[in-house]
């Protein structure tokens, strides 16, 4: 078997299918191959001869293993430009389907929009807040509870540093380096550290509103919450302001609007009271207005809060506020048109 003759065989071997190409490798490469049979030859050369018979026989070993890769390369290329060949480029192309927005984002939007009719622009803050902003500006005492671990997030066990619990903390932002009047609202995301059920999550988002000007009254907020209400839900929906308290706004009311779920009947979404609470108000507390060096004999203002989660579940009549933050495609699909 000329060895000379096999390298010839080996550099000049063509394949043009799967089938030459197992030819190849069973003729050059498995252990029955040719090269298999002249290494079983060896005992038959002399001493003199083997050393040399040897180093010819594994360079033609690695010919052989170098062409086999090689081949295997030019049918995979061979393959790949002749299925490219066959398409036909005149066909129209495929569209990636089209996401849409979620429904706090729609809802958050939508809220804006409304609140920009009538002179509201936007503002944000940061939600890794300073216990300055977050608390002592709006007027929370010292022992007050929301200070408490039971309820706020803090970072890394540092009293004054805390993910905000409210977007109020832009509001001070905003009094402490503008003059008014001022007309503002705050939309983001907060946190607070509460059970999550169907009313209720430890990450949610709000919106905050804030008018301080001169003469400014509690029959402003009134009126100004009024066309929130029916823009938002209808010219029917009946609304209902309740005495509260908050630490930043005296006196301070929370706003119930009748519960379009149950339709006043009764669920488990507005506490089977047929009344849903869309947010707390009142007039911005004069403490507030010096701590952020307002003059509070010459302006007053009021301040209003509403959770979007809670606007989005009336509007189109959700029962959990968990779907907003599950994902699921199926719920999020009913939103396609928004």
């Amino acid at each position: 078997m000329d060895i000379e003759s096999l390298k010839k065989e080996i550099l000049g071997f063509k394949v043009s299918s799967q089938e030459q190409l197992e030819e190849f490798r069973m003729k050059f490469i498995s252990r029955k191959s040719v090269i298999g049979e002249l290494f079983g030859k060896m005992k038959e050369v002399s001493n003199e001869e083997r050393k040399a018979f040897g180093q010819k026989i594994n360079e033609l070993k690695d010919l052989a293993q170098d062409k086999f890769q090689e081949l295997i390369r030019e049918l995979e290329n061979s393959s790949s430009s002749s299925s490219t060949s066959h398409k036909d480029l005149t066909l129209p192309s495929g569209f990636a389907p089209l996401g849409s927005s979620h429904p706090i984002t729609a809802v958050r939007n939508e809220i804006i929009d409304i609140f920009s009719k009538i002179g509201f622009n936007v503002s944000s803050g940061p939600e890794i807040e300073d216990d300055w902003h977050n608390f002592t500006a709006l007027n929370f005492p010292p022992n007050h509870p929301a200070r408490e671990m039971q309820d706020t997030f803090f970072i890394e066990k540092d009293p004054d540093i805390a993910l905000r619990t409210h977007t109020s903390s832009v509001q001070i932002r905003v009094m402490e380096n503008e003059k008014p009047p001022i007309r503002t609202l705050s939309p983001g995301r907060v946190f607070r550290n509460e059970a999550i059920s169907a009313r209720a999550h430890c990450i949610f988002h709000q919106v905050e509103g804030l008018y301080v000007d001169k003469n400014v009254s509690f029959v402003d907020l009134k009126q100004t919450l009024y066309f929130f209400a029916k823009e938002m839900f209808g010219e029917k929906t009946k609304i209902r302001f309740r005495p509260s308290y908050f630490p930043f706004t005296e006196p301070s009311a929370e706003i119930d609007i009748s519960c379009n779920i149950c339709g006043g009947d009764g669920c488990n979404i507005c506490k089977y009271t047929g009344w849903v609470e869309i947010a707390g108000s009142g007039m911005v507390d004069p403490n507030v207005l010096a701590n952020c060096n307002i003059d509070p004999e010459e302006y007053t203002g009021f301040a209003f809060g509403m959770g979007i989660e809670r606007i989005a579940m009336l509007k189109w009549q959700i029962n959990d506020l968990r779907l907003f933050t599950e994902n699921d495609i199926r719920f999020l699909e009913q939103f396609k048109s928004l």
